[in-house]
């Protein structure tokens, strides 16, 4: 694959074959498949796991970053994203991590332009999360063994989230039933296609995985945020200790994170024995090791297949 825009983009095999190779890396699989590569995070929003944990990955694999900060860079000057991404390409960049505020900012750039450079979506508007979704399905995996059969109850703002959005989609299509929880508001006509809105209290009895979500304040209006009770919301549709005492002995608590305490989740429900917050953040960096891998082995069948060819002229 050259490219990783969305989860729509990867075939089932495909992300179990990703799922298989980030499981390797935890493993203590080592790969240098980035040594003398270099990447790029351009990032147009605001980030600490996915551009930390992308990092990591690409320091890793052997990979140098080369700085970018989107106050300081040229983009304030009126430069366009195809024009920065492909002056980071010309001076050397294999890989460009990108999260960006436009939703599908990525289409344009691979379909309308001449880029050689790998694109990785870290993220677009209230579209897609890849990687994000990509290490949820990992960790997800590593405690049921399945996606077939398991009820995944997904709770918050859906209509702003972009994991929400991945997660539905991907884990429908793997056999998961997705069941919603929050606002109504939120329960737009795209989530009601892929499953009911239910009582939180019921999700929680219910759900094999109660996954939960930042309310976003950066993307409701004025008139929501001054409306909005974070009491009230707690109270409603916040996981606390009663409810985790409601779910399965088995099941999972996810969150994408930022985790704001107190609003969707309890301060001691963060790090209880059914959570999985952290242990997902650090899945993360083994999966994003995975995503870049995949996406530079094409590079290196590319230059086989190109090998094979001029042996061939010159015999």
């Amino acid at each position: 694959m050259k490219n990783i825009l969305s989860m729509s983009q990867l075939s089932n095999e495909e992300v179990y074959s990703l799922i298989d190779s980030a499981e390797k890396f935890k493993a203590g699989k080592k790969s240098m498949i980035g040594t003398d590569k270099f990447a790029i995070n351009l990032f147009f929003e605001n980030s600490t796991r996915t551009k930390s944990s992308f990092q990591v990955a690409e320091m890793k694999l052997g990979m140098k970053e080369i700085e970018f900060e989107a106050s300081t860079s040229s983009t304030t000057k009126g430069e366009s994203l195809y024009d920065t991404i492909k002056t980071e390409e010309s001076i050397g960049a294999s890989v460009a991590i990108i999260r960006h505020s436009q939703d599908k900012y990525y289409e344009d750039l691979v379909n309308n332009h001449n880029l050689n450079i790998h694109i990785i979506n870290g993220g677009d508007g209230t579209g897609q999360h890849p990687s994000q979704s990509l290490l949820d399905l990992m960790t997800i995996f590593e405690h049921f063994g399945k996606f077939d059969g398991l009820k995944i109850g997904i709770i918050g703002d859906l209509s702003h989230s972009r994991v929400a959005h991945s997660n539905a989609e991907i884990l429908t299509r793997l056999g998961a039933q997705v069941c919603f929880g929050g606002l109504d508001a939120w329960y737009t006509p795209e989530f009601a296609e892929m499953g009911p809105h239910m009582d939180v209290d019921d999700l929680c009895r219910e759900m094999d995985v109660v996954m939960l979500l930042r309310v976003q304040h950066e993307r409701l209006s004025e008139e929501e945020n001054k409306n909005f009770s974070k009491t009230d919301y707690f109270n409603k549709y916040g996981l606390n200790k009663e409810r985790v005492n409601m779910m399965k002995a088995d099941a999972m608590i996810m969150h994408p994170a930022p985790i704001n305490r107190g609003a969707e989740i309890a301060d001691d429900v963060v790090e209880c024995d059914k959570s999985y917050i952290f242990p997902q953040m650090a899945n993360g960096v083994f999966m994003r090791m995975a995503m870049i891998e995949a996406v530079l082995e094409g590079d290196n069948v590319r230059d086989e297949a190109t090998d094979q060819e001029r042996q061939a002229v010159l015999h």
